[in-house]
């Protein structure tokens, strides 16, 4: 039995040996120093640990040019957003290429060294176009581009330690981890779900068809930086766990956080999640309707049609595309377009803005809409009234 090889065959891992640690805090202690930002920090995490395999540090110019031009790394093979370390000008300008570089937290904790390549500057408005298909300003993605230094540094990272403070370590497992768990279970299809909201019925509703064709299912929630107003992470993981809990078979589900920042670049984060997915050892990877979206800035099914773009098997992970899923009064159950022929006032589908109204005052939703458990949670992390 085996399980997907990682994207570009294999796993990378650039955390110095236990016994280097040591003299690399020292070295780093003499070397410039760059304080990285939430999203770098992420990102320089995910690099070490493989996730975002075949990468072995921050992209270089070629990289870059290419992911933003052809969806490729410069050796074709597929990637569709830059992971990219910006610095200022005044930042850049004691550096030099072939030079090494320490790099920081805000508290001032060594995690890594960066062998520096190369330092060049970019297009923002060119990026945020490419990456999320506008350059409108009230897109946090395009928001966090523009607010970026001027130049940027490429180079290979060697990671020396995570941040002190991490949060959900009980289920923090890695590439690593997660494909050893897979092995031991026997799974060789596994199907991920990614999220940054709670799991109400019509999602719980597509990860049970899923789990109906594969061995098993990675529940795996973003809880990197999104943006201001989406639901605190420690909120959906309470929502996740009683969810696990009450309505899934234990011995077929694992939890498991991904600590990746949200980019909310809609189809071109669709393929960067699924490569990532199938880095964790994942065979299948479940794609929504609107995944990874913001406001209108795309399609209801942009983010299923980009993998169209791709030579089938190219990516080496299996989309399972869903249509939007929703209660059937008249089939007495869940349902989709697809399945349902019913007339839509038969169906059970609140907008996201009547829920949180309806959250907000205290009111569940139908059961039809949302699991009770989970209502419960989201009224007191809104309203402060627990549960009688």
């Amino acid at each position: 039995m085996s399980i997907s090889k990682p994207h570009g065959g294999v796993l990378i891992n650039r955390f110095v040996q236990a016994d280097a640690v040591a003299d690399l805090t020292r070295k780093a202690e003499s070397l410039k120093k760059i304080v990285l930002t939430d999203r770098e920090i992420s990102d320089l995490e995910l690099i070490a640990t493989g996730v975002f395999s075949p990468l072995e540090g921050f992209m270089g110019s070629a990289d870059y040019e290419n992911v933003l031009q052809n969806m490729r790394l410069k050796n074709g093979l597929p990637w569709s957003l830059p992971i990219t370390l910006s610095v200022t000008e005044a930042e850049a300008k004691p550096l030099k290429e072939g030079t090494a570089l320490a790099l920081y937290d805000e508290s001032g904790l060594a995690l890594a060294v960066l062998d520096l390549e190369e330092i060049f500057t970019f297009d923002k408005e060119k990026e945020a176009l490419s990456v999320y298909g506008t350059n409108d300003f009230s897109h946090p993605g395009v928001a966090y581009t523009h607010a970026q230094g001027n130049y940027l540094l490429g180079g290979k990272i060697n990671m020396i330690r995570r941040p002190a403070v991490q949060a959900f370590q009980e289920h923090r497992l890695e590439p690593s981890e997660t494909r050893e768990i897979f092995l031991k279970k026997g799974w060789s299809r596994v199907v991920a779900f990614q999220t940054r909201n709670p799991v109400h019925r019509a999602h719980e509703y597509i990860q049970k068809c899923a789990m109906e064709i594969t061995d098993g299912l990675l529940l795996h929630p973003i809880v990197g930086a999104t943006k201001k107003g989406d639901i605190p992470a420690d909120v959906r993981m309470d929502c996740y766990r009683v969810l696990l809990d009450n309505y899934y078979p234990k011995d077929r589900t694992i939890l498991s956080v991904f600590p990746a920042a949200m980019r909310y670049g809609g189809p071109k984060e669709a393929i960067f999640h699924a490569i990532c997915r199938k880095n964790y050892g994942v065979t299948h990877f479940i794609v929504g309707r609107d995944h990874a979206g913001v406001g209108d800035f795309y399609g209801t099914y942009d983010a299923q049609n980009i993998f169209k773009k791709f030579e089938p098997g190219e990516l080496d992970i299996q989309p399972l595309f869903f249509d939007h899923s929703f209660y059937c009064k008249r089939c007495l159950g869940m349902a989709s377009a697809k399945t349902c022929s019913h007339d839509p006032e038969e169906r059970i589908a609140l907008s996201g803005t009547k829920v949180r109204e309806m959250l907000s005052k205290g009111i569940k939703p139908p059961l039809e809409f949302s699991r009770p458990e989970v209502a419960e949670i989201l009224i007191e992390s809104m309203t402060g009234l627990k549960k009688k």
